[in-house]
């Protein structure tokens, strides 16, 4: 069984910022792209960035130039590290990922999400 587990999320002030962690745990083959989503309340859920095994990165255009996505593939763990942030990257950041365990072809996995909220 593969699980996702967040954490890092919190309240920080706008212009803050702050650092998400995830680690994929379980009977893990190869894990391929990573990725960091988010939904705010009444929206629909929406990517925020990815990384393929090989480190290429893709960012929303939104975030661009201020988050930054990594991984470290030994620990099976990536991270999202976030500065000059909004009140409108107010949202529960959720990571993702594609994992194959021995013998398996690739599954797609969600983590339980973690509260990330810009405010005064």
């Amino acid at each position: 069984q593969v699980q996702l587990v967040e954490s890092g999320g919190g309240l920080v002030q706008p212009g803050g910022s702050l650092r998400l962690s995830c680690a994929a745990t379980g009977s893990i083959f190869r894990i391929n792209v990573m990725g960091w989503y988010r939904q705010a309340p009444g929206k629909q859920r929406e990517l925020v960035a990815t990384i393929t095994s090989t480190g290429s990165t893709n960012y929303a255009d939104s975030v661009k130039g201020r988050f930054t996505i990594s991984r470290d593939n030994y620990k099976n763990t990536e991270y999202l590290q976030m500065n000059s942030l909004k009140p409108e990257d107010t949202a529960v950041y959720y990571c993702n990922a594609d994992v194959a365990q021995h013998g398996s072809w690739y599954s797609n996995y969600w983590g339980q999400g973690t509260q990330v909220t810009v405010s005064f």
